[in-house]
């Protein structure tokens, strides 16, 4: 059983300083009977989502109306609407039936007479406190209304209703989707309400951690899961194995069975939540230990950005730049540029260099394979990891020739592999919105089919936590998973948390601030699990977690960290606070913490040192 639960306000008057002080204090909505324009705008500035009791009220992010009135709104999405339970009850069983509004809200007297009458709609309810609100669940409320409530309360709460599954919404009901919000919301509130959600539609956790922000890592010592705050959680311990697993018990079951998921069964690990995200972490990481035991790996290398002007505009791109563009120097290395810090890697002890750029308008395909022969006659013992798969496809366009001619020619001129990126989100719901210049998620699929059947490996990446949800990351984990059966050339799953502090679509209101750490945790255990048998290695990025986020996820299902990256640019061009460039002593010390033992790689994944 689940009971959400909404933290909201009433209010007669709003300023911008009084919605973030109740953000602040937790609240996610605000109440009033009649709001204005300006009163909206308050609370979308404030980072809080408006409720009208009042229609129309264009401005507001939801309404909650008795029947009668509810009954104009018909044509807007019923996500938005809560009924008041006034009126008889044939008036209120037609107002529910004819909007589809998710809440009913009652009087706590009437909790049962409510339920009786509520079908598909969640009776919600005021109460305030826990012995209220264990009363209204146990007559029929599913949802309860909290105002001024403390995080110790909560937590009380939580404990007081053990046997259900407590979550917290906001205005919304959960499952509410990024492309649904966009379509309904005004821009205000479209923001204020993406900086409130997690990918399924749930509150956040209130912490300052995000992805490339050098905060600590809000997880408590003894769990992985940071959805709670109060002192009973984050004192506590996850419980050991699968006892606290609830409904996702029987599908990690028979993953350590060796049964593997199914898609449908990947975006239910991946809506995880509390125990179960540990739950979720400790089956990955047993199998983690089944496929590599306790190494875990790196790799010295360097990234070089050969070029940051690009004729897309991918939404979460931060790195790019125009040949006019105002933000930054736009540039372009030639070829003996790049093959002079590809010989400086080498010399301090790079066993590989990643070469990765803008899709430059006036660059061909020659050009990259120039800038390969280069580094191979700098240093010929460098593995070049380079050339994403839109690269790849511009590459072959401006040289007229097929994409797998001219991976043949950059293969002969010294490839050694290819990096998985551009793949970002291989849903292409996501990817017309996220990245519309970009290539297909089939498209990408053919460059790295081609490249495997011609011998050169790659790596796999997701990007998440932007606009996407649990539902395109098991549509991507399951397209990876397709092409690993059928050419076996992935080395690594690689996710890449978003960061969102300098990316344009986050800037535009119209993308959340990263995923959640619990999120960030079940993406790579479910990668892990996903996996089993067909990937051996789960990277943890410490350029976006943090060398101590990382290394947490090494109780995750992650066995690499990935490489020391000297110059890398990309992640800090998009706001992330943590080093361009880690040293070999970084890693092995988070590595030892952790109680593993480390060893430096190569790019497939052979040990060349583990002294």
């Amino acid at each position: 059983m689940r009971v959400t639960f909404l933290r909201t306000r009433p209010a007669e008057t709003l300023t911008e300083a009084a919605a973030v002080s109740r953000r602040r204090e937790g609240t996610t909505a605000i109440e009033m009977e009649s709001p204005s324009p300006a009163d909206a705008a308050a609370a979308a500035k404030g980072g809080a989502l408006l409720v009208s009791r009042t229609a129309p009220a264009p401005e507001a992010a939801a309404w909650a109306l008795p029947p009668g009135p509810a009954l104009g709104l018909v044509e807007d999405p019923s996500w938005r609407l809560t009924i008041i339970d006034e009126g008889s009850r044939e008036e209120v069983a037609a107002a529910l039936a004819r909007t589809g509004a998710p809440f009913l809200r009652t009087a706590r007297s009437r909790v049962a007479a409510a339920a009786s009458l509520a079908a598909g709609a969640a009776v919600s309810v005021f109460v305030d406190g826990v012995g209220q609100a264990v009363r209204a669940v146990e007559e029929g409320a599913a949802d309860l209304l909290l105002r001024d409530w403390s995080v110790e309360m909560i937590g009380e709460l939580r404990a007081a209703l053990a046997s259900a599954e407590l979550v917290e919404r906001t205005v919304f009901p959960l499952g509410v989707e990024t492309e649904e919000a966009q379509e309904a919301l005004p821009p205000g509130a479209l923001a204020a309400w993406l900086g409130q959600v997690d990918g399924s539609g749930a509150a956040r956790p209130r912490t300052e951690w995000a992805p490339g922000r050098d905060v600590e890592v809000p997880a408590p010592r003894r769990r992985l899961s940071a959805e709670w705050a109060d002192p009973s959680w984050v004192g506590g311990a996850a419980p050991e194995g699968l006892g606290w697993a609830g409904a996702l018990a029987p599908i990690l079951d028979r993953s350590l069975a060796g049964a593997a998921p199914t898609t449908a069964e990947l975006e239910a690990l991946l809506k995880a939540r509390g125990d179960q995200v540990d739950a979720v972490a400790w089956a990955a990481d047993l199998l983690r230990e089944r496929a590599v035991g306790d190494t875990v790996t790196y790799v010295v290398n360097r990234n070089i950005n050969y070029t940051n002007i690009c004729r897309l505009k991918c939404g979460f791109c931060a790195f790019s730049k125009g040949p006019r563009d105002l933000r930054g120097r736009p540039y372009l290395m030639g070829p003996g540029e790049i093959a002079e810090m590809a010989a400086e890697a080498w010399g301090r002890g790079a066993s590989e260099v990643t070469l990765q750029g803008g899709i430059h308008p006036a660059l061909t395909g020659s050009f990259l394979l120039e800038a390969v022969k280069a580094i191979k006659a700098a240093a010929p013992g460098l593995h070049v990891h380079g050339l994403s798969p839109e690269e790849i496809r511009r590459g072959a366009e401006t040289s007229g020739v097929s994409v797998r001619r001219f991976l043949e020619e950059l293969r002969d001129a010294g490839l050694g592999s290819i990096p998985g990126t551009a793949a970002e989100i291989l849903d292409d719901d996501i990817r017309r919105r996220l990245c519309p210049d970009k290539v297909g998620a089939s498209q990408w699929a053919d460059v790295v089919v081609a490249a495997h059947e011609l011998g050169l490996r790659s790596s796999a990446t997701i990007m998440f936590g932007h606009i996407d949800h649990p539902r395109s990351w098991a549509r991507h984990l399951e397209a990876i998973r397709e092409i690993q059966r059928r050419t076996g050339g992935f080395t690594e799953m690689a996710p890449l948390p978003f960061v969102h502090m300098e990316s344009p679509i986050f800037l535009r209101g119209e993308a959340r601030p990263g995923p959640t750490w619990d999120e960030a945790v079940l993406v790579h255990a479910v990668a892990r699990i996903a996996f089993d048998g067909l990937i051996d290695n789960i990277q943890a990025s410490w350029v976006k977690l943090g060398l101590d986020g990382a290394g947490r996820l090494l109780g995750a299902g992650c066995n690499d960290l990935g490489g020391t990256l000297m110059g890398e640019a990309i992640g800090r061009a998009a706001g992330a606070e943590h080093g361009q460039e880690a040293c070999v002593e970084d890693f092995r010390s988070v590595i030892e913490s952790a109680g593993r033992a480390p060893a430096q790689r190569g790019t497939t994944y052979e040990i060349l040192n583990r002294v």
